[in-house]
């Protein structure tokens, strides 16, 4: 049931965010429902994804967890050393300096870094199905952002080398938070001795 929950949680999420590159649609949508109401509904079907992504994989965990195969030691230290840029890099999308104008877009990056090492980590049908096609999506969207015409945007100003120290300093103590208090607290994870 767990996995269920998740996969209708994954299509509510991830359907609402590809939804925002079909841009004709997109701009149809929001000419019937206006943009504030347009925005209301992307939140609340994104939010109830996402809800139902985290209860459905629980779920799972603790009752219908699937083995697919057992990754080597080797790639949870691949995966604990990647999640570090990855960090950074969605750091580097808010707080804006070269790290962003040299990756275009660090929160992709970093997402897809995130899904990729989390890939490599886990075995199980559950973890394939979410890191696979949360990776999936990220390389979809930057593909999509590369052929769509209004991608750019008005320009957002971008600092200098300072906001790159300042996005590494804060990666660093967020990748700790996930790390030592999130993932074994929140989760049930342990990533560090576990």
């Amino acid at each position: 049931m767990g996995l269920l929950v998740m996969v209708v949680g994954l299509v509510l999420f991830l359907g609402a965010h590809v939804f925002t590159t079909r841009r004709e649609a997109r701009a149809q949508v929001i000419a019937r429902l206006g943009e504030g109401t347009y925005k209301l509904v992307y939140t609340v079907v994104a939010l109830a994804g996402l809800v139902l992504i985290v209860w459905g994989f629980a779920d799972y965990r603790s009752g219908g967890w699937i083995q697919v195969w057992t990754p080597p030691k080797a790639l949870k230290h691949i995966n604990l050393a990647l999640m570090l840029p990855a960090v950074i890099m969605v750091v580097a999308a808010y707080i804006r300096g070269r790290i962003y104008t040299v990756l275009k877009h660090p929160m992709l990056a970093g997402v897809k870094l995130w899904a990729f090492g989390h890939l490599l980590a886990n075995g199980d049908l559950g973890g394939i199905i979410l890191f696979g096609s949360i990776l999936a999506w990220a390389v979809f969207d930057r593909i999509s952002l590369k052929r769509r015409a209004d991608a750019g945007g008005p320009p957002i100003p971008v600092g200098g080398v300072g906001n790159d120290v300042i996005a590494v300093v804060v990666g660093i103590v967020v990748y700790l938070a996930l790390g030592f208090a999130f993932h074994p607290v929140v989760l049930g994870i342990p990533v560090i001795g576990g």
